[in-house]
């Protein structure tokens, strides 16, 4: 059994672990309460870029783009493109191993796979198991920004025009709720027509002209949307680390409050047997020095 000193020491590592996950919990509840704010600030602008490749197709008939699947035949792809994004670092719960084995999954389905993985966590996972990295990018997951996600569109839309890849597909975590998050696997290259004409359709009573082409206008604004595409599926990501971060560090609280409290009772009981004892050995010393001098007494009496 464990003394007081022993006791009250892991009292005191728990009460400091408890400080850093509390602090843990704050500073993930600021980063994502940052990440909506400016993931709302941009949403207006690729809202727009959507509705504008809804107006083309609704206006005209005559696109015919290489990032969109064929209409009449299914395009066949052979060479299949990953982007995974990860977190930096772990201590968010079940955050990174979903998503790890949500694409492992995936990659069963194809031969030929490219890997393109965001997070410093994924990518010391595929290294270690050997997976078909590609490129990794670095510092995207723990600051999410639209300069990182055209630098990634960039690439990834380089890789699919050059015939390199046929199809990407993203696979990132959404925070479902407060509570949960999900995994999503949402194919980015090629896009489906009918994902633009879903909805309710605007009145076409206006006639427009696009120049030269519609489909060069239709081609110049899939950069844009596909790095707004990216930058959502960062900043979900991100936002869901916290979130699972914040549900880790406030389960951890929970736990050393439950130990804490076992280990106060614990505590208290050692302090209190070890002070039981103390009172034992006292009474019985004086006990013992009481029958000494009371035989002592009677001895110089029976002297006399």
């Amino acid at each position: 059994m464990a003394n007081a000193r022993e006791i009250k020491g892991r009292i005191d590592s728990v009460r400091n672990t408890k400080k850093i996950t509390s602090a843990m919990y704050l500073i993930s509840s600021a980063k994502l309460r940052k990440a909506k704010e400016g993931l709302a600030k941009t949403r207006p602008y690729f809202d727009a870029t959507e509705h504008e490749i809804k107006r083309i197709f609704q206006s005209t008939n005559e696109v015919d783009s290489h990032y969109f699947f064929p209409k009449e035949k299914t395009k066949e792809v052979r060479k299949q493109a990953f982007l995974v994004i990860t977190a930096d670092r772990g201590l968010a719960g079940g955050y990174n191993h979903n998503v790890i084995r949500a694409a492992e999954e995936e990659m069963k389905k194809h031969r030929n796979v490219r890997l393109y993985v965001v997070g410093d966590y994924g990518r010391r996972y595929f290294k270690k198991h050997k997976g078909p990295i590609e490129e990794t990018f670095y510092y995207s997951a723990q600051d999410p920004t639209f300069h990182r996600a055209r630098e990634i569109s960039a690439l990834l839309l380089d890789e699919y025009d050059s015939g390199r890849a046929d199809a990407i597909t993203v696979i990132y975590s959404d925070m479902e709720s407060e509570l949960s998050c999900v995994v999503r696997k949402a194919r980015l290259l090629p896009f489906s027509r009918k994902d633009f004409l879903e909805g309710e359709e605007e009145s076409t009573d206006k006639e427009f002209r696009f120049e030269p082409s519609p489909t060069s206008v239709l081609d110049s604004l899939i950069p844009s949307y596909v790095a707004g595409f990216i930058y959502g599926a960062l900043v979900d990501s991100f936002s869901a680390e916290q979130n699972s971060r914040m549900n880790a560090m406030s389960n951890a609280n929970r736990n050393a409050e439950e130990l804490l409290t076992r280990l106060k009772k614990e505590y208290n009981r050692v302090r209190q047997a070890a002070i039981t004892q103390q009172i034992t050995e006292v009474s019985a010393g004086a006990k013992a020095q009481r029958m000494r001098r009371l035989k002592k007494a009677k001895q110089r009496m029976e002297e006399k």
